[in-house]
C-alpha cells in the first residue's frame, strides 16, 4: 500500500530525494480512497510547505519539532515506556514481528520509529495495518494534538492515520495553540548531574 510509504517519506528527516519525490507522493495521496477530503487537503498543504524554500530551513523546522522533546517523539514506544526497560523489551518484540514477516531493518533507525513502522505497513495487508494503527491510536492522537498546538502542517499525517485506523481525528478547534520556549521543549531531556556541586559552587573535580 503506497499510501503508507508516502506517509513514511513525509515523516522522515527531509532530504533532496524526498523533495524530488513530492509530485509522486502527491499523486498517491490524491488518488487514495482511504482518505477523507479534509485529510487529503491537509497532506497536500504539508507537501507544498516541504517543497518551498531552502532545504536547510525545512531541516531546522523538522529538528525543532521532532527532536526537542517527548511530546513529539516519532519513536512510538517512547510515549508508552519513556526510557524504561520495558521499551527495550517492546522493541525486541517488534523487531521479531518484522523478522517473522520476512523483513530485516537495513537502517540504523530503531524499530519503533514511526516512519519505519509505516514502511513495514506499506508491505502488509490493510487489515493488519488498521489493527496496528488502532493499537497506537492514542499515541497518534497525542502527536497530532501536539503538532496542532504548534500550528504545524505535519499534523496532517497522524490525522490521516487516525482516519485510516477507523478513529476520529483530533478536533483542531479544541486545541489551544502554544508557543513553547526552547527550555520548555528541552525539559524532558534534561539529565540529572552526575556529581553534586561543591559548597563553593564549583565542580568537585
Amino acid at each position: 500500500m503506497l499510501i503508507f510509504k508516502a506517509f513514511s517519506a513525509l515523516l522522515s528527516y527531509p532530504s533532496v530525494e524526498m523533495r524530488q519525490a513530492l509530485p509522486e507522493i502527491a499523486e498517491v495521496v490524491g488518488s487514495s480512497a482511504l482518505l477523507e477530503a479534509r485529510e487529503r487537503a491537509g497532506l497536500l498543504d504539508l507537501m507544498d510547505e516541504l517543497g518551498e524554500g531552502e532545504l536547510l530551513t525545512i531541516e531546522e523546522r523538522y529538528v525543532d519539532l521532532f527532536d526537542r522533546g517527548r511530546a513529539l517523539s516519532l519513536h512510538v514506544f517512547e510515549h508508552l515506556h519513556g526510557d524504561g526497560r520495558d521499551r527495550g523489551t517492546a522493541m525486541v518484540d517488534l523487531k521479531a514481528l518484522y523478522a517473522a514477516a520476512g523483513f530485516e531493518l537495513s537502517t540504523s533507525e530503531l524499530p519503533d520509529y514511526l516512519p519505519v513502522v509505516l514502511e513495514y505497513l506499506s508491505q502488509r495487508n490493510m487489515a493488519e495495518a488498521r489493527d496496528m494503527l488502532a493499537d497506537c491510536a492514542h499515541i497518534l492522537a497525542s502527536i497530532a494534538r501536539s503538532l496542532i498546538a504548534r500550528q504545524s502542517r505535519y499534523a496532517a499525517v497522524p490525522q490521516a492515520l487516525l482516519v485510516i485506523a477507523g478513529e476520529k481525528p483530533v478536533d483542531a478547534a479544541g486545541v489551544k495553540p502554544v508557543r513553547e520556549q526552547p527550555e520548555a521543549l528541552d525539559r524532558d531531556w534534561v539529565e540529572q548531574p552526575a556529581f553534586a556541586a561543591t559548597p563553593g559552587g564549583g565542580s568537585a573535580m
